[in-house]
């Protein structure tokens, strides 16, 4: 017979932890990811720095960082990286030397065709019909919003 708890030791089970839900299911998200992006000769990090700069070329390292909430000490060594693997070029912005603008190099625009079944995969992986992960994905980033608020 399952043992009763007082409310407030219910409150600090782990399985009562909306935080170790969410973290636990970013754990297994990643595991479907790596080997589609090792394929791709990405990490995770990468992959979403890759996705900003498909979606929007030339931004500076401030403004990816927004869009990836991460700060720039996170950033630069994975752009460092992207730059070594030829897929990105950083240079100065010529307007304010203070910036740094990112953009793809050909073999970067190129890497986005090979990505394109990513998302699929992953979708497959996910056993879930499209408007139940497009609710939670609503509700997550609800989330998102009132706790950085």
């Amino acid at each position: 017979m399952p043992r009763k708890y007082p409310a407030t030791d219910r409150a600090l089970q782990l399985d009562m932890q909306l935080c170790f839900a969410l973290y636990s299911t970013s754990l297994a998200m990643t595991k479907v990811y790596k080997p589609l992006l090792a394929e791709l000769g990405l990490t995770y990090p990468q992959y979403l720095v890759m996705l900003v700069l498909w979606q929007d070329a030339g931004l500076t390292v401030s403004q990816i960082g927004e869009r990836l909430f991460l700060d720039s000490g996170t950033l630069t060594p994975l752009l460092k990286r992207l730059e070594g693997a030829r897929l990105i070029t950083r240079l100065r912005d010529i307007n304010d030397e203070r910036q740094v603008r990112i953009n793809l190099t050909a073999s970067g625009r190129a890497l986005k065709k090979r990505a394109g079944t990513v998302h699929d995969c992953v979708f497959r992986a996910s056993k879930t019909g499209a408007p139940d992960l497009l609710s939670l994905l609503r509700d997550v980033k609800a989330l998102r919003t009132r706790l950085l608020a």
